[in-house]
């Protein structure tokens, strides 16, 4: 079986009669599924819920569901005695199907490489299939792909964002219209799943970029060394342009490390004055001293601070994103006068530092996106001074070293969320100068009515109200967007209403 694993790498090879376990039924089980069968596989999907359209549409594409715990490798997997295994990227190491299937024998993939493998489903004109953009990192990623597909289209390539930003790759691959570029960002569960692939299966990107590393996910990997490794893989078999942050060393070190493609390039990233192989910021000036000739002795301005101040682009860590989109995007071709036509035009996510309102001499801005705490410092960097809305559930991860630099640097905090008691102590040791109070409520309802209620009455004319968590939010809404949104609406609820009272927070004593 192995022999025909390893000759399985093209849209048009013999996928019938393979047997394939597809495990998890969200939007990227279901992709898989459905290229699965259309293939020609033999499909068992295993998922512990599903919604009503999946588990309507899966026997309609000619695949067989089984519902139920996943606790153990239930009988019906081991009586299909699958081939392979493709799992969905929630799926973590530990758990036990996925070791039940390490402990068989069984190949293990996940869809990232199942999508590597049919990618010349549809061909450019030349015959090959698009190349493919690789992005990761612990914060930016999808700010990142947008951008870098954004850049790629302005200089008239056909790119895709794709990946773990919501559109599964293998919805990509399989778009009739086709694509010159993929651009696909790649979560560290991801990452993980393509470390699993033998030489048959392993991607080789045209360029890849690891953003940055701070700890995060570490119970799903069960080490911050097995995090790392995992982010590594981005940089495995580039051919091109191996993209990093000249600020983090980790990422530096990755590409040091990194088993490339003979003649890839290291192209390095920072707010700094950039050197020779660097895109940097000269005198608040974009510039590229990577992509040109005479790169030792000149550059290429590609935008200014002010112009992307102009367009609330402006913020250092966007920068820092900007810088690695357009080192992606110049690597692929892209001329300097497209980049900063793109920017003129290009609007960050919701949730993502999104001013909200600007009210009664208050600014009240929205980054729930940032769940981990190097997302968190770098809005606090950006709105130094603020009232810090923050927690949630730190997902094992300690708060302190954030608080101690970043945190100090707010006027005031407000606690929500499971793990409060863990930051409301992390405040009293590292930073007993900043006010903290706790918003007690467990209702979901109520948490933001009362957060802003409290932030008006704390806020001084002039500051800023921010919403960067640093901590997931499943323990009080449905995820970060949900989170957002309800702050916004309580925001434009105070704000219709025209006065707020002070109450809804408990002052904690330093």
């Amino acid at each position: 079986m192995t022999a025909r694993l390893d000759g399985l790498t093209s849209w048009h090879a013999d996928w019938k009669r393979l047997r394939v376990a597809v495990l998890g039924l969200s939007v990227t089980g279901f992709s898989a599924a459905d290229t699965l069968t259309e293939l020609g596989a033999e499909v068992l999907v295993l998922s512990e819920s599903a919604s009503e359209e999946y588990e309507r549409l899966v026997p309609v594409i000619g695949a067989r569901l089984v519902l139920g715990s996943l606790d153990s490798a239930p009988d019906e997997l081991i009586e299909f005695a699958p081939d392979v295994v493709v799992a969905s990227p929630g799926f973590a190491p530990s758990h036990p199907v996925i070791r039940w299937t390490q402990d068989a024998g069984i190949a293990l993939w996940g869809d990232v490489e199942l999508a590597w493998r049919v990618r010349d489903k549809v061909v450019r004109a030349d015959g090959t299939p698009a190349d493919w953009v690789l992005i990761t990192g612990t914060n930016g990623k999808t700010t990142t792909t947008q951008l870098t597909a954004s850049l790629l289209v302005e200089g008239g390539l056909r790119a895709a964002p794709c990946g773990n930003i919501g559109v599964p790759v293998l919805d990509a691959v399989r778009d009739p219209a086709g694509f010159d570029v993929l651009v696909v960002e790649l979560s560290s569960h991801q990452l993980w799943y393509i470390g699993r692939s033998e030489p048959a299966g392993q991607l080789v990107p045209h360029s890849s970029v690891c953003l940055n590393l701070a700890d995060d996910h570490l119970v799903w990997h069960g080490s911050a060394t097995a995090y790392r490794e995992a982010k590594s893989y981005v940089y495995r078999n580039t051919r091109v342009a191996c993209v990093y942050n000249k600020a983090d060393e980790a990422t530096r070190a990755m590409v040091e490390d990194a088993d490339v493609i003979e003649g890839a390039r290291a192209i390095g990233f920072d707010l700094g004055v950039p050197g020779p192989s660097d895109l940097g910021v000269v005198d608040g000036i974009l510039a590229d001293r990577a992509f040109l000739d005479d790169r030792r002795n000149s550059a290429l301005e590609l935008t200014t601070i002010a112009d992307l101040e102009r367009v609330g682009l402006a913020a250092p860590h966007i920068v820092q994103n900007i810088l690695a989109a357009s080192a992606l995007a110049r690597a692929l071709g892209t001329q300097p006068e497209a980049i900063r036509r793109a920017l003129e035009t290009f609007r960050l996510d919701e949730h993502r530092i999104q001013v909200i309102a600007r009210h009664g001499g208050i600014t009240w801005v929205d980054d729930s996106k940032a769940t981990n705490p190097h997302a968190a410092a770098s809005s606090l960097k950006a709105y130094p001074g603020a009232v810090w809305v923050v927690g949630g559930d730190l997902k094992g991860v300690d708060l302190s070293d954030l608080i101690a630099d970043a945190g100090r640097t707010a006027s005031a905090a407000l606690v929500i969320g499971a793990s409060r008691t863990e930051v409301v102590s992390a405040f009293a040791r590292h930073a007993p100068e900043v006010r903290v109070y706790e918003v007690a409520t467990g209702e979901t309802e109520e948490v933001m009515t009362r957060v802003v209620e409290l932030a008006a009455g704390i806020a001084t004319d002039g500051g800023t109200v921010l919403l960067a968590p640093a901590a997931a939010s499943f323990d009080q809404f449905t995820g970060y967007a949900d989170r957002g949104r309800r702050f916004a609406d309580a925001v434009r609820t105070w704000i219709d209403r025209g006065s707020a009272d002070d109450t809804g927070g408990s002052p904690v004593e330093p």
